[in-house]
């Protein structure tokens, strides 16, 4: 088999193509790349039940603390005077003699590393207390890391304040599985808010590290926040308010996640085992704007448009309400709010917040994945945001939604709306967002799918995945023949690079053990990482982006009768030649590569390479099958290219190479 390359060049690829879709799924942000290692701190969780149309959220202020010990004082959960009024309950609790206290079960347990230090932060009002405040990290009885901070005095008959204490926790053994545990030294009565404890190696004081380092080796282009369906929420009162996000922390108002009613039914009540999953917004959308400055990514927000989750609810604002005025008022304030001098109201809270300097947001998402029905008119919605944004803000490129597949009448008629609009105003849509996930063989069937799409409108491929397998709590699902599967749809995605301009996978992140969706791209529990298959071809892509394409002239066609998955670019920065080729069969193949001349293509080249791994029968690997990705090998080589490629059976491989 041949391949040969020319000199001349093809459509410019967007530097910005391959990129991340972030949602608060399977606990992705709390839970996840939200270093806080506490659950409920503010103790303003909810309980969710209901279905379609019925939906309900009950108070569980308590939920994730119980005392330290059996019959260990008495734990009230009150308002009256809070700490802020945007989370009203706090935990009023009374020591009966010295050393009792109470404790938080961390998810799946506090994971510490020895040597390491961690940040514990709270607020307490002592009512009737004078002693220090112990606090511990313990298991089984025994403490692995414990400090004491001396309780601040106030006088007698007077107004006490809520009081904010700080402390450093250094773990002396490395454990798992323990509890967080803070106990009052003296008999008394305290209360308490806000409490919270940090790894000391956060990311900008925020960012769990071994996550956000995953985030940063895939060199991602854009970061597509907060969602999602969550950006609708499952009720019009549960959506995502981006206000309510920013400002300080422990006056985010906390709200229930719209995954937290994942797979309700009648047989198991309306309630589901994630009916506590709720949003503490500790990242809000000044946090998501950061993460994507340290990462290196141009920000993506998408903004509600009125309408609550399509699949999940009937709720919606009617365009003519003067309520519905609010959203697109928070649309404006938001690009202020990135991108506005300090001096503007907006823009104030953000340099106050730590950032005078603008985000430099370009980009907006109108809705998340809507369409349009009888009921629901989103066309008309999409023109009034996109009048309203362009008259003061025309630089804004906006992204719309064809809704949620790309077989569907509602997928046909989107694109008639853009197409048709897009007529009369070249700047009414940017790109308009598909979404798809499929079976492996799909992908393979249509790498060739946006070869006769029109060109007046970019496509944003901004959900896709394959799905060999699926269901909750799976990292089964995750196959390298389904990673191989969308590398070579990907090869079709670049090679229509003068239409699509913007591609991420879904969903990014999975905590083993609380994931509604599978699969995903990189998963994790309290204590490591496990990148897939799918993780390393968003590497290898992200990694190894030309500027232009070199056409091939059907050449990819005919490889695909072998099973041989290419594309072509070139990189004018560095000069180098790229190509991405995927061997999806079950035999080991040769590639001759040729240069404009017809002769053996030879020079310099760094080679990386995905393929499967040798098959481990120890007991060892027989577990991690069965809770983990599919394991696979991943490595990068430098070699002198003679004008041969070697491809290994179900491998993806990225060759740059120096003529």
């Amino acid at each position: 088999m041949k391949l040969k390359l020319e000199k001349n060049k093809g459509s410019k690829i967007n530097e910005e193509m391959i990129g991340l879709f972030f949602e608060d799924i399977n606990y992705a942000a709390d839970g996840g790349l939200y270093a806080e290692m506490l659950e409920n701190r503010s103790f303003a969780f909810y309980e969710c039940y209901g279905d379609k149309g019925d939906y309900y959220a009950k108070p569980d202020p308590g939920y994730g603390w119980r005392p330290a010990q059996e019959n260990g004082g008495e734990m009230q959960y009150v308002t009256g005077s809070p700490l802020y009024r945007e989370n009203p309950c706090y935990l009023r609790f009374t020591a009966a003699e010295p050393g009792q206290g109470f404790q938080n079960q961390a998810y799946s347990g506090i994971f510490l590393e020895k040597g390491k230090e961690y940040r514990v932060s709270f607020y307490a009002r002592q009512n009737a207390y004078e002693g220090n405040f112990l606090v511990s990290v313990k298991k089984d009885g025994k403490a692995y890391a414990e400090a004491a901070v001396a309780c601040q005095s106030v006088p007698k008959n007077t107004w006490r304040k809520w009081i904010r204490y700080e402390l450093t926790l250094r773990a002396e053994e490395t454990v798992k599985g323990a509890a967080f545990v803070l106990a009052l030294e003296e008999a008394g009565t305290v209360e308490f808010d806000f409490i919270s404890m940090m790894p000391a190696d956060a990311v900008a004081g925020v960012f769990r590290k071994d996550l956000f380092e995953r985030l940063k080796e895939l060199h991602p282009g854009f970061l597509r926040f907060p969602g999602g369906c969550i950006v609708e929420g499952n009720t019009m009162e549960n959506r995502y308010r981006w206000k309510e996000s920013v400002g300080m922390p422990e006056r985010r108002k906390a709200n229930f996640s719209r995954w937290s009613l994942h797979g309700t039914n009648a047989e198991n009540g309306w309630h589901t085992e994630y009916a506590h999953y709720n949003q503490t917004l500790g990242i809000g959308f000044y946090e998501y704007f950061l993460l994507c400055e340290l990462i290196g990514a141009k920000p993506l927000p998408v903004l509600n448009v009125g309408l609550a989750c399509q699949y999940q609810s009937y709720e919606l604002v009617e365009t003519d309400a003067p309520e519905f005025q609010e959203f697109i008022q928070d649309a404006l304030d938001l690009i202020e709010f990135a991108n506005g001098a300090p001096e503007t109201a907006w823009g104030a809270l953000r340099a106050q917040m730590g950032h005078p300097d603008p985000f430099g947001l370009e980009m907006v998402g109108i809705g998340n994945e809507q369409w349009e029905t009888e009921r629901v008119d989103f066309f008309a919605r999409y023109r009034l945001f996109e009048g309203a944004i362009h008259e003061k803000y025309p630089e804004i490129r906006l992204i719309g939604s064809a809704g949620p597949d790309i077989t569907s009448e509602r997928y046909r008629n989107a694109w008639e709306f853009y197409h048709e609009a897009a007529a009369g105003n070249p700047n009414f849509c940017y790109a308009v967002d598909e979404h798809y996930y499929v079976k492996p063989e799909w992908f393979y069937e249509h790498v060739d799918f946006y070869d006769d799409y029109s060109r007046d409108v970019k496509v944003f491929a901004g959900e896709y995945a394959a799905h060999p397998d699926c269901g909750m709590n799976n990292p089964g699902a995750n196959t390298l023949a389904g990673a191989l599967a969308e590398a070579a749809f990907l090869t079709g995605i670049e090679k229509n690079a003068d239409v699509v301009v913007l591609a991420s996978y879904a969903p990014l992140f999975a905590r083993i053990g609380y994931a509604q969706w599978s699969p995903d791209m990189i998963w994790f529990d309290e204590t490591d990482t496990y990148p897939t298959a799918s993780y390393y071809v968003q590497k290898m892509y992200g990694e190894n982006m030309g500027t232009v394409l070199i056409p091939m002239h059907g050449q990819e066609k005919e490889l695909r009768r072998e099973n041989i998955y290419v594309n072509l670019s070139l990189d004018e920065r560095t000069e180098e030649y790229i190509l991405k080729a995927v061997n999806a069969s079950k035999e080991t193949k040769t590639l001759e590569l040729l240069d404009w001349n017809d002769e053996p293509l030879r020079g310099k080249a760094i080679l990386k390479e995905l393929q499967r791994e040798p098959e481990n029968d120890s007991v060892d690997g027989t577990e991690r099958r069965r809770s983990r990705p599919e394991a696979v090998l991943y490595g990068e080589r430098s070699e002198e290219l003679n004008g041969v490629l070697t491809l290994a059976p179900e491998s993806f491989v990225a060759l740059r190479i120096k003529v």
